[in-house]
């Protein structure tokens, strides 16, 4: 095993904000940068900003905020609706100007800074301004049901079911203003697109049907600018995500791969014709997992998840030849192209990026060198310890994450909880823990435990083949790589072996409701929005699509494989105590597969609780709710370890 401590930074304070006024707070603040778009020359960075409330789930109002890239400067401010929540911005080709959106109480507003351009009575979000500047486009869903996206809290399900669905369609607006026109047809649902260089059309991924569950089965198409007409590219075989179109129009590059939910994109870098034809994969065998990707002057360029690491590449079109420009083992918050933004040209990047014991701030420079240029979070000590491991698992090699408390006792054994990630494609990355952004994760090592984050096969970062390694084998690979991990981890860090614990939300979830079944090991249990049946399930969610690419067929065509990775059907050699939690209306991990668990542990005198959160989808959102939920979480842990 390969152990990489990572010692803790002693900081001081940090420099005041320069120019900072509608974002004032208190000295022991922690300020957040999301969305950053750096503009086409490489000399501002524009991003969503806000200061930390302190309160777990409380979601604090950001701004839009300019910054200079060298020096971080503030050099505008754009709040236009004090009410709104924004999307992310986006730059003029000249640089001078800013468009983004603002949402709220089901109505969406399109500004260039704080010009009102175009409102949508319902949602909307994704703003790019054409070309050669004249119009904007964005994607629209009028009179939206609900908030976009499967993790959102699905719409009440009476009436009439499976009928009427939202349609999220681009639309374009004058720049001078004017009337907005739905452009995309009205039965696909729109996921991404982008311009094309001569400003005639858009390349875009897209599904007919519930936009929630056909994001698995998305096309590739083309949409005329000013018809609206749609014209297939492809239908590939993986999931596709960050359609991007070449400097001469020819050629459209995408991320594919296999993919488990829309927004934890990962896999290949893959070209098809503009025209039309097949998608060839120009990075087959790549050890990492591409998650930002930008077609500028200079050619393909992009970020990956390499093992522990997110690293910057430039990539040949031609060859699939990928070269690494830096790296480190952070996590990026999200930009205009993937993780991360790129200039016009490709020769710089911008994003903001955090690890575990840093809190965020924000690069920006050249491919090979960004800088760190902001500093407002320096103030902020780490809040705990942490370190990279590497183990070998059936000829595998897996990584994972190690948090504890700061100051960590050689001497003593600790009660170690480990934390399966969702997905499963997905990874357990460095993010800053802090009350606010982990405050299950601080709570445990406040309360004296280590919290182990593996990246078992299934995950991203060591390539496609390691991504589908799980596939049709849910719980059997993946749970003994996390077992053998455990043990090699033991070796060095100061894990008590009979105090340990699981949880997970999500695929995590299932993964505890699998681990308690298959394993005597874990000594208490947290099961967040999991699977407990795999048969009931595939007729009980809103995203069944996404579940053939994994288990190889239907549930109806296949049904023997569904049932033998099912938890329920091992339920009866559950001995450990299990908390369940769920959100009321979660599309994605209904809310009757933990109760479905929950009832036959009752029925077996596995001590269990049952927590159904009112209102909430797939992430449990509300402050009182995630104070509630951190609560019971370590409490259950102190009960039973």
């Amino acid at each position: 095993m390969q152990l990489k401590a990572i010692a803790l930074a002693s900081f001081v304070a940090a420099a005041t904000m320069s120019g900072a006024v509608a974002l004032a707070a208190d000295a022991a603040a922690m300020r957040d940068y999301k969305a950053v778009a750096l503009s086409p020359a490489g000399e501002r960075i524009a991003a969503l900003e806000s200061v930390d409330t302190g309160v777990p789930g409380r979601r604090p109002h950001a701004i839009v905020v300019v910054r200079d890239a060298a020096t971080g400067k503030i050099v505008d401010e754009f709040d236009p609706c004090k009410a709104c929540a924004y999307d992310r911005p986006s730059w003029s080709p000249d640089g001078k100007s800013v468009a983004f959106i603002g949402s709220t109480g089901g109505k969406a507003t399109l500004y260039v800074g704080t010009r009102t351009l175009a409102s949508v009575d319902g949602n909307a979000h994704s703003a790019r301004f054409s070309p050669d500047g004249r119009s904007l486009a964005l994607l629209a869903t009028v009179g939206a049901r609900k908030e976009t996206g499967a993790t959102a809290a699905g719409a009440r399900l009476v009436g009439e079911i499976g009928g009427n669905h939202d349609a999220q369609r681009i639309a374009t607006v004058p720049v001078s203003g004017g009337v907005l026109k739905l452009l995309s047809p009205g039965d696909t649902y729109i996921y991404e697109y982008d311009w094309t260089p001569d400003g005639k059309g858009f390349v875009a991924t897209g599904a007919k049907g519930d936009g929630d569950n056909n994001w698995w089965v998305a096309r590739l198409a083309y949409v005329d600018a000013a018809s609206g007409a749609l014209r297939v590219i492809a239908s590939p075989s993986t999931q596709l995500n960050l359609p991007r179109v070449s400097p001469d129009g020819t050629t459209v590059a995408y991320v594919g791969g296999l993919m488990s939910d829309f927004g934890s994109i990962g896999g290949d870098v893959w070209t098809v014709p503009l025209a039309g034809g097949e998608p060839r994969n120009i990075t087959p065998g790549f050890r990492g997992t591409f998650n930002s990707l930008a077609w500028k002057k200079n050619g393909l360029v992009g970020s990956a998840l390499m093992g522990d690491l997110l690293a910057v590449l430039t990539v040949d079109a031609a060859t699939g030849q990928a070269k690494k420009q830096w790296s480190a083992p952070v996590t990026a918050a999200g930009g205009t192209d993937g993780r991360l933004s790129f200039s016009a040209d490709g020769a710089k990047v911008s994003g903001a990026i955090e690890d575990f014991t840093s809190a965020p701030r924000l690069v920006a420079g050249p491919l090979a060198q960004p800088a760190q240029v902001t500093h407002d979070n320096e103030h902020i000590g780490a809040q705990v310890s942490m370190a990279s491991v590497s183990w070998a698992s059936e000829g595998r090699t897996m990584q994972g994450w190690i948090v504890g408390p700061p100051a960590i006792d050689p001497g003593k054994k600790y009660p170690t909880i480990v934390q399966v990630h969702g997905g499963p494609a997905s990874a357990a990355t460095p993010r800053f823990v802090s009350g606010t952004s982990s405050p299950e994760i601080l709570a445990l090592v406040k309360a004296g435990y280590l919290v182990m984050m593996p990246n078992p096969r299934g995950s991203f970062g060591q390539g496609q083949e390691f991504v589908r390694a799980n596939r049709r084998d849910f719980g059997g690979g993946d749970l003994r790589d996390i077992l053998a991990g455990i043990d090699v981890a033991a070796r060095v860090m100061p894990i008590d072996l009979r105090r340990l614990g699981l949880m997970g939300r999500s695929y995590g979830g299932f993964m505890t409701m699998w681990g308690v079944t298959h394993s005597d090991r874990f000594k208490a249990a947290v099961a967040g929005a999991g699977v407990a049946n795999w048969v009931s399930y595939y007729g009980q969610n809103g995203i069944d699509q996404w579940m053939v690419p994994f288990f190889g067929a239907t549930m109806y065509d296949d049904p023997d494989i569904y049932r033998k990775l099912s938890p329920i059907e091992y339920v009866k050699a559950a001995k450990t105590p299990t908390l369940i939690y769920v959100g009321e209306r979660d599309v994605e991990t209904p809310a009757a597969q933990s109760m479905e668990f929950w009832h036959a542990l009752k029925a077996l005198d596995v001590p269990t609780t049952f927590v159904v959160y009112e209102g909430e989808g797939h992430a449990i959102r509300k402050p009182e709710h995630q104070q509630d939920l951190t609560k019971r979480i370590v409490d259950w842990f102190d009960k039973y370890l």
